[in-house]
């Protein structure tokens, strides 16, 4: 097995919440410095710049996995990982058709620019992504695990948009496989403070909207940084792993 330190929650100048520092090269620029070697990018119920951070890591040794952050109507959000970019295409169409026809304001919200894998501008999404979709829990695990891809319920302890705080439950019928924490707490304190964890697998993101966000504080054993691999070592199987490595302190006020 290899060791991948990793950050799958991480947004580009697509994410109205973003900076717009947040563009392809600076991204592998930074994840490298910070001998990170698996990101996901995972903007607001979009993906239009995933390809281009894709081209910008080429030949890096960074692997970039398609991905998306979805908002459910329970204003949950997911994080739904993909093996390539025709399932995670797939997966934008489904969601373009459960998005609301409504105008993103870029004065409130910000801008949602789509770039080229140098960070220049090809145009602006003027359609709002910082809402919720059509899609419930339920249908988001049924239509990505059909599509071949993963989903984790991103930052699942923070107040806003997190699994517990929202709901405060789980329900049978999510596979669920894992649970991502935010860089603000630790697995131990999580757990703690939501019984319902249990023994599932913790990983720990970034949430990545500044470049000084990243923390690359999970670490997989994969045999190579794919979402299938990731699934086994969610599942403890055939030898893959996955862990948390100690923080700071400053990280979990």
């Amino acid at each position: 097995m290899k060791k991948f330190r990793a950050d799958l929650h991480v947004h580009t100048v697509l994410s109205p919440c973003a900076e717009v520092e947040m563009i392809p090269p600076l991204i592998v620029q930074t994840a490298l410095e910070l001998n990170i070697d698996l990101i996901a990018i995972t903007d607001h119920n979009a993906s239009a710049n995933v390809s281009a951070v894709q081209k910008a890591a080429a030949g890096s040794g960074l692997k970039v996995i398609p991905g998306m952050e979805v908002q459910t109507r329970e204003d949950v959000h997911l994080l739904c990982l993909f093996e390539n970019l025709n399932e995670l295409e797939n997966w934008q169409t489904a969601v373009n058709e459960s998005l609301p026809d409504t105008l993103n304001r870029a004065e409130f919200f910000g801008e949602q620019y789509i770039v080229d894998e140098q960070g220049e501008y090809i145009q602006t999404e003027t359609r709002m992504l910082l809402t919720s979709t059509h899609f419930s829990i339920d249908d988001v695990f049924e239509q990505v695990n059909a599509l071949g891809g993963l989903v984790i319920p991103a930052h699942v302890e923070r107040k806003t948009y997190g699994l517990f705080p929202t709901l405060g439950l789980l329900s049978e019928n999510w596979p669920i496989l894992a649970f991502e924490i935010s860089r603000h707490t630790s697995p131990a304190k999580a757990r703690a403070a939501f019984p319902a964890i249990g023994n599932y697998p913790l990983i720990q993101s970034g949430d990545v909207h500044r470049l000084d966000e990243f923390i690359g504080s999970t670490i997989f054993l994969l045999e190579e940084p794919t979402v299938n691999e990731i699934r086994k070592a969610l599942k403890n199987e055939d030898h893959r792993e996955v862990y948390i490595e100690n923080m700071p302190d400053k990280l979990h006020p």
